[in-house]
């Protein structure tokens, strides 16, 4: 199964990305100890000539991982045929040890990567590239997360045997499982339906107040992360269940299939852009002291702010839709 060719655009991705990510963080610790943007010296040269390399090379390998993400999901879903049980990439990924782990870090790192990429943009447009030390740092994490991603995805793949016999999205996400998944579709539609709605109109009345007056730019990305995780949460509970017309199928990944149009990717696809745009507000905001950055950060701040807005509006009219244009009724109480 190891063969399959998605499979392996995964497996041999995840470990280019590792090891350039590595050889990277070591021209990092270089650079965090010994950059100098004043010196001319031979070394202070090297340096620059190589984060210039190791800056572009990232972006487009950054970008790779944010794609591989959507692979991965794609892949397990199209593997839910081979598993017994299986009917989406719910089951798929049930099959092996490693499935949901792996997920959650891919996850992780694509909202790593994604600031990572936004601060190293900001700090390329600065003359002195005061951010410089702060983004290495960083990207030491990053490349230890990709490291453990590619042992992760790695494992989980090769562990998978065709005769395993797993389980339907319908048991794993059941409101009788004692488990995080059934706990989430066990939810109140009702609750769940007032802390949405009303974390977006939060997180839109702050986004509003940031770009009016350039304050709050933390509440606002807090506000951010926090409508970013209880979307997910939401997906699970009552919007994806408006998308089956099914009280009880409360399945993540059954609407990333063509029987509903692949609504799923554009979800997933606008809350996380959203998420990530929505988190560099915040991180940015800590990084105002450079001089040369005085004005490109606040731009680039108010930039971020507009998209993630867009982003979240984007996923709460495909959200809202089902419940508006269907004669579906769930029971909210």
């Amino acid at each position: 199964m190891i063969l399959n060719p998605p499979i392996i655009a995964l497996i041999s991705g995840s470990i280019l990305l590792s090891f350039f990510s590595l050889y990277a963080s070591l021209i990092g610790v270089r650079i965090i100890l010994w950059w100098d943007i004043g010196s001319g010296s031979e070394r202070q040269l090297i340096l620059e000539r190589k984060t210039y390399l190791i800056s572009t090379l990232l972006t487009y390998l950054l970008v790779i991982e944010f794609l591989s993400l959507f692979l991965y999901v794609y892949t397990a879903d199209a593997l839910h045929e081979v598993f017994v049980g299986a009917m989406c990439a719910a089951g798929s990924l049930n099959a092996g040890p490693c499935g949901y782990l792996t997920l959650v870090v891919k996850l992780l790192n694509v909202m790593l990567c994604g600031t990572w990429l936004i601060v190293n943009a900001i700090d390329n447009r600065g003359f002195d590239y005061p951010l410089i030390r702060q983004k290495y740092k960083l990207l030491l994490f990053i490349s230890l997360m990709l490291t453990l991603e590619a042992f992760l995805q790695f494992d989980y793949f090769s562990s998978l045997r065709a005769n395993v016999i797993t389980s339907c999205c319908g048991t794993l996400f059941s409101e009788s499982q004692t488990t995080l998944m059934g706990d989430l579709s066990a939810i109140s539609p009702g609750w769940g339906k007032i802390v949405f709605f009303v974390s977006f109109l939060l997180t839109v009345r702050l986004g509003a107040y940031f770009l009016w007056t350039r304050k709050g730019a933390r509440m606002f990305s807090t506000s951010g992360l926090w409508f970013f995780l209880f979307s997910i949460v939401a997906l699970i509970s009552f919007v994806s269940v408006y998308y089956y017309e099914l009280p009880t199928h409360h399945c993540p990944f059954c609407i990333l299939q063509k029987e509903y149009h692949f609504v799923g990717y554009a979800l997933y696809l606008t809350l996380l852009a959203g998420g990530v745009m929505g988190a560099s507000v915040g991180i940015l905001d800590r990084l105002k002291g450079p001089d040369s950055l005085r004005e490109i950060i606040p731009s680039a701040q108010r930039k971020l702010c507009m998209g993630s807005l867009i982003c979240f509006a984007l996923f709460m009219a495909l959200a809202v839709y089902p419940m508006v244009s269907s004669s579906f009724k769930l029971e909210t109480g």
